[in-house]
């Protein structure tokens, strides 16, 4: 295959929803999809031009299918993504909410979690690989390939990280605070709420993350629906957030990734690439799904873009 500019790796799972406005129940009408932080950032990037490729694992059987078609329909290179027999596909039911959204993961044991570092052999060199702090949670395995991405399995790509704490799949906040933090350092661009920061590192400023992770060549903070400031070395650039309507705020974070990701393959300058995480974070802010798709989504992926 032809190397994308972004590559993106992680577990997406069966996602099962309440139509728009409806609440979950039985008998109630329900929409079957998929959805995982590091394919919704593919999704997100390639309707903004970006030739991305997403790679996982997943269960044999229709739910495995059904979870590939539905990234691959949004014009993501699914070609790479191994199909593990005797292992199930992730699933996970949300209550949708504009107040935060209640969302209950069944993935213990799933075919993604036994990612290994090993599968990073032969993969195509994108210009970015991106990854996030849900699959290092995963499994140890997962962990390991998490790290040898780091550590330059797919150099000279430059490795995105999604710190995207999740409590329940840590031990504790101690330790997920220790990994997350370590695996963050070593990340050429950092993506971190501030929220997330504090419950993890107890700081409550944009300032202290960046006093927390100095060595981060680029360090972008997200403040909900205040702002986002981007660290790039010494520099710093602050865009207000897009004001808008919450209908439901599960995968926000994701676009937002995903439109900075395009901006900076664009070439684009710091502001312009926070405006575009903006821009994407608020499509997803606006409806029931938690994929930025927008009108000119392309059914097969678009060219490679320029530096």
């Amino acid at each position: 295959m032809t190397a994308p500019d972004l590559l993106t790796i992680g577990e997406t799972m069966v996602l099962v929803a309440p139509v728009a406005g409806a609440a979950v129940a039985l008998d109630g009408a329900a929409t079957l999809g998929a959805g995982g932080a590091e394919s919704n950032v593919a999704i997100a990037a390639a309707t903004e031009g970006a030739r991305t490729a997403w790679y996982s694992r997943v269960g044999a059987g229709v739910l495995g299918s059904l979870v590939v078609e539905s990234v691959a329909r949004h014009g993501v290179d699914t070609s790479l993504v191994r199909v593990c027999p005797g292992r199930p596909t992730g699933l996970m039911v949300k209550e949708p909410s504009p107040h935060g959204s209640r969302v209950h993961y069944y993935r213990a044991g799933s075919a993604a979690s036994t990612i290994a570092h090993e599968d990073l052999d032969g993969l195509p060199i994108p210009r970015i690989v991106h990854t996030s702090g849900i699959t290092a949670a995963l499994s140890a395995s997962a962990r390991r390939t998490v790290e040898s991405l780091l550590s330059g399995a797919l150099a000279p790509a430059e490795v995105s990280f999604d710190v995207n704490y999740r409590p329940a799949l840590w031990s504790s906040v101690d330790e997920a605070a220790a990994v997350l933090g370590d695996l963050a350092a070593r990340a050429d661009v950092v993506f971190v709420g501030r929220d997330e920061a504090e419950a993890l590192w107890g700081t409550t400023t944009s300032e202290q993350v960046r006093a927390r992770l100095p060595q981060v060549p680029i360090l972008v903070v997200k403040d909900g629906a205040v702002d986002a400031v981007e660290y790039s070395g010494d520099a710093v650039f602050r865009v207000p957030a897009t004001t808008v309507d919450v209908i439901e705020p599960v995968g926000a974070g994701d676009a937002f990734a995903a439109g900075w990701l395009a901006g900076r393959l664009r070439g684009d300058d710091p502001q312009a690439r926070l405006r575009s995480g903006h821009a994407a974070a608020a499509l997803v802010l606006r409806s029931f799904g938690d994929q930025a798709v927008s009108a000119a989504a392309h059914p097969t992926p678009a060219p490679s873009m320029g530096a």
